[in-house]
Formats: C-alpha cells, sequence, structure tokens
C-alpha cells in the first residue's frame, strides 16, 4: 500500500528536479503579458499534494464514513485553498512580481491571507496522515509523540510562537536586501515563498483550526487585530514612503506604466486594506466563538489512528 502513496510522488519529484532550472527568472527584461510562471516543481508538489489529500480522504470516508473526521464542506475549502495556491504560483502572477512589487504583494497575500486558512480549515494533517498505511501511520504517531521532538514542536505551535513567527518573518522579508536578494535569485525566491507560506500555515492553524478548543479562540481575537495592526504599519510604510525601496523595480516598472514609487505605493495599499481586513474578519469569526454557545464542531471526530 506504501509503494502506491510514495511511487507517483517521487516520480513527480524526479521530473521536476530534472527540469525546474529550465524556468530561471530574469529581472530587467519584461516578460510577456501572459507568460506563466510554472516550474516543474512547483508543479509537481502542487500535484502530489493534490494526490495525497484526496487518497488519504478517500481512505478516511471509506472507514469511518463520509463526513466523518473532515466534513464535506472541509474537502471543498481544500480544494478552493489548494486552486488559489496554484494560482499564486503557476500562473503569470509569478513572472509579473518579478517586475512589479504590486504583484510580488499581491502573490505573496493570496498565498498568506487566501489559500493558508482555505487549505488549514480542509484540515491537511488529519488527510494527509491517512494516505499511508495502517503501520506507517503508528509509526509516525510514535515519531510525534517522543519527547524530542515534543520539545522542539511545542514552542513553535503554541500561541506566541506563531505569532511571533509570522510577525518576524513578515518583516524580516521586507528588508530591502532580502528582498531585493529575493527578486535576484531563484533559490532565494523559492525561499521566501516557501517561509512565508509556511508561516501562514502555522498561524492558522494554530489560530483558526477549531480542534483547538474555546480557549484558543481567545487567543485568535488578539493574535489576529495584533497581526492586522503590524502588517497594516508595514503597508502604510510602503504607501507614505518618500522613495522606493527596492533597486530592481526601477528599471522594470516603466514597462508597465508605473514609476517604481507609484507601484510600491500601490503595494503598500494591498498589504494594508484588504491584509488588514482578512486578519480583522478573522478576529471576529474568533471572538463569535469564543462568546458564542458551543455547537458542537470544536471537536471533529478522530479516527485516524486504526483502520486501513
Amino acid at each position: 500500500m506504501m509503494r502506491r502513496v510514495h511511487i507517483p510522488g517521487l516520480a513527480a519529484l524526479c521530473l521536476a528536479l530534472s527540469t525546474d532550472t529550465a524556468t530561471a527568472h530574469s529581472v530587467g527584461s519584461p516578460h510577456s503579458a501572459f507568460a506563466w510562471g510554472w516550474t516543474a516543481l512547483t508543479f509537481a508538489l502542487l500535484t502530489v499534494s493534490a494526490w495525497a489529500y484526496r487518497w488519504g480522504l478517500r481512505r478516511l470516508w471509506r472507514r469511518a464514513g463520509t463526513g466523518a473526521g473532515v466534513r464535506r464542506w472541509q474537502a471543498a475549502v481544500f480544494a478552493v485553498g489548494w486552486l488559489w495556491t496554484a494560482v499564486a504560483l503557476l500562473s503569470p502572477l509569478d513572472q509579473w512580481g518579478e517586475e512589479l512589487f504590486s504583484v510580488h504583494m499581491l502573490q505573496h497575500e493570496i498565498l498568506m491571507l487566501i489559500a493558508a486558512p482555505l487549505i488549514i480549515l480542509g484540515r491537511p494533517a488529519v488527510v494527509f496522515l491517512w494516505a499511508f498505511s495502517v503501520e506507517a501511520r503508528r509509526g509516525l504517531g510514535r515519531f510525534f509523540a517522543h519527547p524530542w521532538w515534543l520539545a522542539v514542536w511545542r514552542p513553535w505551535t503554541s500561541p506566541l510562537g506563531a505569532w511571533t513567527t509570522y510577525a518576524v518573518v513578515l518583516w524580516a522579508w521586507h528588508v530591502p536586501f532580502l528582498f531585493e536578494a529575493a527578486t535576484v535569485h531563484d533559490g532565494i525566491h523559492t525561499l521566501q515563498h516557501v517561509s512565508f507560506f509556511g508561516a501562514a500555515l502555522l498561524f492558522w492553524w494554530v489560530f483558526l483550526d477549531a480542534t483547538h478548543g474555546r480557549r484558543r479562540n481567545g487567543m485568535a481575537v488578539l493574535a489576529n487585530f495584533t497581526t492586522a495592526i503590524h502588517s497594516s504599519l508595514l503597508g502604510a510604510l510602503f504607501t507614505f514612503a518618500p522613495a522606493a525601496f527596492y533597486a530592481p523595480y526601477l528599471e522594470t516598472t516603466a514597462y508597465w506604466g508605473l514609476t517604481a514609487l507609484e507601484d510600491q505605493q500601490l503595494g503598500g495599499l494591498i498589504m494594508w486594506i484588504p491584509g488588514g481586513l482578512v486578519h480583522l474578519a478573522a478576529g471576529l469569526v474568533a471572538a463569535a466563538r469564543w462568546i458564542g454557545p458551543e455547537t458542537g464542531t470544536d471537536r471533529l471526530p478522530e479516527r485516524t489512528g486504526s483502520g486501513r
């Protein structure tokens, strides 16, 4: 059964690694308006994740009943989040983001504020676990229950750890020399996207997953409101700055009819207003959960430890 899980994924990854270097970006030479930004590695990872989720969900529902553990709407929401991830990484947005800071900002906002929370609502950890055989699931359970793993994992997944990680990643990658390095070097660009998406998945898992209980909802209110404040401050900094921060865009924005400063101001507004509103909305949802009556949805049935 394990072969069914890993062989398609390994084949896709091998294909990806053999062809990924052929899609390097080139700053300074405007891309076609319809140039797709996909790389084989990104395509392979998205394909493997979709396949693993479908396989795990099929196995879970066959064992526990349709809707058990993961409800139909949660599976649908995961699919929507997966599609937004594909739009952010495979569409021309990725290429346009090499030439326009505002599009680069839009791409990051899609990954962090749309795709990540939708994916988390789909409970991917539970479903991916069911993509493995029962023996493998037991082995993973022992691994994740080991004291050394818990000592590493718990600080990162605590409310303070998730909030701090998200804030540090968000601000650090906008320091000019780091952001410029990401626009020039593909490896750093990939690391930037992985860290943005990973920090967002961690943040939304800690503060959005209803299975963490009502007490966590109170922390989610504070986390979302404070994140709305500091991310809006960063957006305002881009909007009102007297000069453009990132040198690579000085050479590319004219092709799109914008100065580098105008492009930066537009990017700042994208982070400031839509980004802030998403966190405010999430905070209000958490507040409603916190003060509202028990609905029975805080704890979903778990049957991941046994059965094939």
